[in-house]
This record gives C-alpha cells, sequence and structure tokens, in this order.
C-alpha cells in the first residue's frame, strides 16, 4: 500500500438482523475464513463489514486476537477491493490465529476481489481460462 492513499470509510455491521441478511448473499470460502457478501444495491452507500468469530475457535483472548488480526487486513489492503452498497461478513476460522499476515491478507484480498467481478450469463461467477461451451 503507498503511504499517501487512504483506505475508504467502512460502515460497521452491528445488528443481527443485517449479518443474517448477508448469509443470503454469495458466500466465498478460503484457508482462514468464509467471506459473505451482500449487494445492497445501494451504490451511493459505503460498504459495511461484520466480523464473527465463535466460541467454537477458541477462548474469548484467542477469539478477540483473530478478530483484530482480521478488522487490520481489511484496514491496510482488502477495504481498497471493496464496493461501496455491498455488505461484507468475515466468518473466522481458528487457523486465522496463527497464519503468517501476509497469508491472511493475500487471502482476504483475493476473496473480496473475487466476489466483485461480473458475473456470467449463468449466473455462476467467470474463471480466467474458462470457456463457456
Amino acid at each position: 500500500m503507498s503511504p499517501h492513499r487512504q483506505p475508504p470509510e467502512l460502515g460497521r455491521l452491528k445488528k443481527r438482523s443485517d449479518f443474517l441478511a448477508v448469509r443470503k448473499g454469495d458466500r466465498r470460502k478460503g484457508p482462514f475464513f468464509v467471506l459473505e457478501v451482500l449487494d445492497r444495491e445501494r451504490p451511493d452507500e459505503a460498504a459495511r463489514i461484520g466480523y464473527t468469530v465463535t466460541k467454537r475457535q477458541g477462548n474469548a483472548v484467542e477469539r478477540n486476537r483473530i478478530r483484530r488480526r482480521l478488522r487490520e487486513a481489511v484496514r491496510l489492503s482488502a477495504a481498497f477491493d471493496m464496493k461501496p452498497g455491498h455488505d461484507y461478513v468475515v466468518v473466522a476460522r481458528r487457523d486465522a490465529l496463527d497464519a503468517p499476515f501476509g497469508a491472511l491478507t493475500e487471502s482476504l484480498c483475493q476473496r473480496i476481489a473475487r466476489s466483485s467481478r461480473p458475473k456470467d450469463t449463468r449466473g455462476g461467477q467467470r474463471q480466467p481460462g474458462h470457456r463457456n461451451a
């Protein structure tokens, strides 16, 4: 990231109903988390993000550390790929606790960039090098 670029402002998902609404959108599985994305069809509003780390992922100290690592990865680089008018929920896995930070950031950026690609006519995601027959 260039030292002169400021990350865009992101809103936060706070209400349970917002988190549940995002579950109806696209899901992108990664090695350290699952990314859920919902297009609210409001391009004039800022993107919003929420984080979910269940008790299954560890005690309170470990869960908070996972959440802090994910927030920092979004702040440093992934926020630049988020589209306005979209909601994002990062559902953490235990592996996010010990993952190298670079790998965590890269994986998050890839999933967000993939979720913002245009869909093909069949409703699936376009894949590079894949021909529609």
